[in-house]
């Protein structure tokens, strides 16, 4: 059975032809890649130590090099991150909220991924 393409805080996506769509092996690593990065810790029972949390620094002191050590680490947790080179994070703040670039090596088509996302309230 095929994953299903699903973004965090999305809907399931339908294909052309009605039925649910699948997802590809990059686009599926990019999702899991969110998943992690915006789930709190905590938030899942079974395994309470996932998830970096990055939304909880909103309406926070945000702390650039902190979130960017914090990203890394969640990162190199993936498979479907490479270890080398690794991965690129760029984080600023913006008006209520924070944006996020990262440029990383997909493990497994060994080709360069960038990946951008915005947190906002």
């Amino acid at each position: 059975m095929d994953d299903l393409f699903h973004y965090f805080g999305s809907d399931l996506s339908v294909s052309p032809t009605g039925d649910l769509q699948p997802v590809d092996a990059t686009t599926k690593g990019q999702q899991r890649i969110l998943r992690r990065l915006l789930t709190n810790p905590g938030d899942y029972v079974w395994n309470p130590e996932y998830g970096a949390g990055v939304p909880q620094w909103i309406g926070k002191t945000i702390d650039i090099p902190k979130i960017v050590s914090l990203i890394r680490g969640q990162m190199l947790l993936e498979d479907v991150v490479a270890k080398i080179p690794e991965p690129q994070i760029t984080a600023q703040e913006i008006a209520n909220g924070l944006s996020v670039s990262i440029l990383y090596t997909d493990a497994l088509s060994n080709t360069p991924q960038t990946l951008q996302f915005d947190v906002t309230p």
